[in-house]
Parts: C-alpha cells; sequence; structure tokens
C-alpha cells in the first residue's frame, strides 16, 4: 500500500478501481471509534496484507493471543514493505477506498495493543491499525 501502485503486485492498495471488494470493519474489541474521533487528513497505519483468508485467520488469532502487530506483519504479511507492516503516514485519498474507509475509523492504538479492523481488497485480505491521527 505505498503511494499510488503503479501495478506492481500485492505491495500496495492505492489504486481507486476496486468496486467489487468486499468490506468489513471488524476488528478486536470494537475497533471502530462509533464516531467519536475527530476528523483527520492524515494516518500513520500498519498494515498485514494475506492473499488467503486462512492466512489472516491465522494473524488474528496471534493478535488474539497477545503478539504485537509488528511481528505477526513481519511474520505473515505478504506486503512487499516488511517493516513490520508500517505504511508511514498516508493522506485521504491515498489509499483503496474500501481500506482508508476502515482506517479512518481505528483509533489510534500501539503495535503491543493493537486496535484492528478488517477488510478485503483486490490486494487480498488487510488486517489494520492506525498509530497516530493529524
Amino acid at each position: 500500500m505505498a503511494p499510488k501502485n503503479k501495478g506492481k503486485g500485492k505491495e500496495a492498495a492505492t489504486s481507486s478501481d476496486s468496486k467489487d471488494a468486499d468490506t468489513k470493519g471488524k476488528g478486536k474489541g470494537g475497533a471502530s471509534a462509533s464516531g467519536k474521533l475527530k476528523p483527520a487528513t492524515s494516518i500513520n497505519v500498519r498494515h498485514i496484507l494475506c492473499e488467503k483468508h486462512s492466512k489472516k485467520e491465522e494473524a488474528l488469532q496471534k493478535l488474539r493471543d497477545g503478539a504485537k502487530f509488528d511481528d505477526v506483519a513481519r511474520e505473515l504479511s505478504e506486503d512487499k514493505a516488511r517493516q513490520g507492516g508500517s505504511l508511514g503516514w498516508k493522506t485521504r485519498g491515498s489509499l483503496l477506498p474500501e481500506f482508508e474507509k476502515i482506517a479512518y475509523e481505528l483509533e489510534p492504538s500501539t503495535t503491543g495493543n493493537p486496535k484492528w479492523g478488517e477488510v478485503k481488497t483486490r490486494e487480498g485480505y488487510h488486517v489494520l491499525m492506525v498509530e497516530g491521527r493529524k
């Protein structure tokens, strides 16, 4: 999910041509903030990208068992950006719409105690967390 992927594989969920993607906003302990977050123009986001649903479920189980988000990302993510799943600061409009919708609804959290969301895009299954908002 680097800025505007130019068709180079699974490293980015940034294009806007994914109308057939399935969007799910669920995660640990009500990762959605139920409308109480201040609007943000950019977020510091991490994700775990899995091609298969079963691998995404394996990642979720590790998170539920208390593993750190960045460790699970390094171990299981199929994204080429392997820095603990970090995508860095992303501005509104720079991510796939369905990914962005879930990401901007998440409360900031830490890799040691993440609040995550899930979404399926044309790139695969994403488990995502937000570390900061501005």
